[in-house]
């Protein structure tokens, strides 16, 4: 089909659906040329045309259609010879002119493929994060960045250190539920500085040349728990502690240990949740205090887990009775089951994994 822009190089009369040569087609290099050529033809059903289309050289079957301005004169165009509608419009353009065209013919062609036109509209994030996260620090999704090791040169041998990790922090009891895995490139520089001389002018000229290494780190995604409950622990006049004692596991992440009886840790339901958790064969596992992530977030290619000081987490919390501050952090839940049952006091987080994810089980 005949589209706007392409350049008519030839014309043939022929009906044959065979291969047909170049020598064949008649060359034509105006318009009143081509129109004198297709009055000739103009009681042929089908003709064929060769159109320059881009780069590329096209052999069209067509027919001839008469253009009727009056009763004694007629010019000849083309038209496609599926579609009567489609008819040609003949012109001589410039170089110019004729781009613009085909500019304007490959995004109709392409429209298909394209999709529908897309525009940008205005988005109110910041009530969309007050209204859909349990707040504004939370991404409710988190992250481990695994490097490799010296020695390391494919990603499987990361991949197994990621998953050897990810499978013993479930089998200790953590209620992980894994997301996704990806390769991650890290790029990184050493500049060493090298001293030169430059003879013509003698002086000393400084060269820096910086050497670039590239690695193949492996991401592993992964949610707090089929969710996140809020604790809040609120001391009264004369304690001293809030009732609870944290510890770090091998894997780098900070759960509670012990709850005392009576205390602020115990009047917020965390004893009773600390008790289920251990009944069920899970962890108590914090994910994040004050808003702030606790979570292992790095592992260097020297085998070592970024993770929080829990000593500095102990700290956080003795400051906070000093001063009799109410202290909020949240726990990763392992059913949905416990979020029927929490106490009162605890807030639950409103987004939950995709149905048909199931928390993982001690093994």
């Amino acid at each position: 089909m005949p589209l706007p822009g392409d350049i008519i190089e030839g014309v043939y009369n022929s009906e044959s659906r065979d291969n047909i040569g170049d020598e064949l087609f008649v060359p034509t290099k105006a318009k009143a040329e081509l129109t004198s050529l297709l009055a000739k033809f103009s009681n042929v059903d089908v003709i064929w045309v060769k159109v320059r289309r881009g780069d590329s050289t096209l052999k069209l079957r067509t027919g001839v259609v008469a253009e009727r301005l009056s009763m004694l004169h007629k010019k000849y165009t083309i038209k496609a010879a599926t579609d009567d509608r489609h008819v040609a419009v003949l012109g001589d353009l410039t170089s110019d002119q004729f781009t613009e065209l085909q500019e304007m013919s490959r995004s109709l062609v392409n429209v298909e493929y394209r999709g529908y036109n897309k525009k940008g509209v205005k988005y109110d994030w910041k009530i969309k994060v007050d209204s859909h996260l349990p707040d504004q620090r939370c991404t409710i999704v988190s992250s481990i960045l695994f490097m490799p090791l010296p020695g390391e040169y494919c990603t499987e041998a990361t991949t197994a250190r990621c998953m050897a990790w990810f499978s013993a922090a479930v089998a200790s009891g953590a209620p992980l539920i894994f997301v996704n895995i990806q390769t991650e490139q890290i790029v990184s520089s050493d500049k060493n500085n090298l001293l030169g001389k430059e003879m013509n002018w003698n002086k000393q000229q400084q060269n820096h040349t910086t050497t670039v290494q590239i690695a193949q780190g492996i991401r592993l995604w992964f949610m707090p728990g089929v969710a996140e409950l809020l604790i809040e622990l609120i001391p009264e006049p004369g304690e001293a502690r809030f009732g609870l004692d944290i510890k770090r596991t091998e894997e780098g992440l900070i759960c509670i240990h012990s709850v005392a009886k009576g205390s602020p840790a115990d009047r917020s339901g965390l004893r009773s949740l600390h008790e289920e958790a251990y009944a069920s064969g899970y962890q108590l596992v914090i994910s994040r205090l004050e808003g702030k992530s606790l979570m292992p977030s790095y592992v260097s290619s020297a085998g070592l887990i970024h993770c929080c000081d829990h000593t500095e987490i102990k700290e956080t919390l003795l400051s906070a009775i000093d001063q009799m501050d109410r202290v909020q952090f949240h726990l990763m839940a392992w059913s949905n089951h416990l979020l029927r049952v929490a106490p009162k006091s605890v807030g639950v987080a409103t987004l939950r994994p995709p149905s048909g994810c199931c928390p993982p089980r001690t093994m």
